[in-house]
């Protein structure tokens, strides 16, 4: 089992969660989808409001090259964000509902799609019904399931859960064995642990 959290407004979050099923699968090592919102802990732990790549403006230069590099390398489009971040909270709580129906990792993928190729406001629920529509979900009761006090408090505890895993940053990659991988280019290397420490627990 490995942990995958993850953040829509997150952009080295878009290629691993394009990546990490298939990845997974080759793998043989099932993945946990767990969105969150990553804000609160920059602002614990690095005193940030707002993004680093915003904050530290050659640092978000080098980011948006390196992330073009990324997505050439895997065949995947993007096109920079008019606004960025973006607001994931609805998203995230969108996410969290289809958890236990199962369409969160295709709604999720989605959601990236829509923030980092059609540059979408992936805050408005106009944006999210479709979304979910494709799915198979109902965007009306899903929605209003999003905004529902349990939904609300399941992504707090995902934070405090992410925070207590030793997570700073996403993507992030937990495994069964707490071992922590962050990056996106830490990917292979996280599932090749969560399958070398798999192989030892069935041996």
């Amino acid at each position: 089992m490995l942990t995958f959290w993850y953040e829509f407004a997150s952009t080295y979050s878009y290629p691993a969660a394009m990546r990490i099923e298939r990845l997974a699968a080759e793998a043989g090592v099932a993945v946990a989808w767990r969105p969150l919102l990553i804000g609160p802990l920059f602002h614990e732990q690095q005193g940030l409001t707002d993004s680093p790549f915003n904050s530290f403006p050659v640092k978000g230069a080098y980011m948006w090259r390196d992330l073009q590099r990324v997505c050439d390398r895997e065949g995947l489009p993007l096109v920079r964000p008019s606004q960025f971040p973006r607001n994931g909270l609805l998203a995230a709580r969108v996410a969290i509902v289809g958890l236990e129906d199962g369409w969160t990792p295709a709604f999720s993928q989605a959601v990236y799609q829509a923030n980092f190729v059609d540059d979408l406001d992936i805050s408005d629920p106009a944006v999210l019904a479709p979304l979910i529509a494709a799915v198979g979900a109902a965007p009306e009761h899903v929605l209003a399931a999003a905004h529902s006090d349990p939904v609300k408090a399941r992504l707090k505890q995902h934070v405090a859960d992410a925070r207590a895993q030793g997570v700073f940053g996403a993507p992030s990659f937990v495994t069964a064995d707490g071992e922590l991988f962050w990056g996106n280019d830490r990917l292979e290397q996280a599932l090749e642990w969560a399958a070398h420490h798999q192989s030892r627990e069935h041996a």
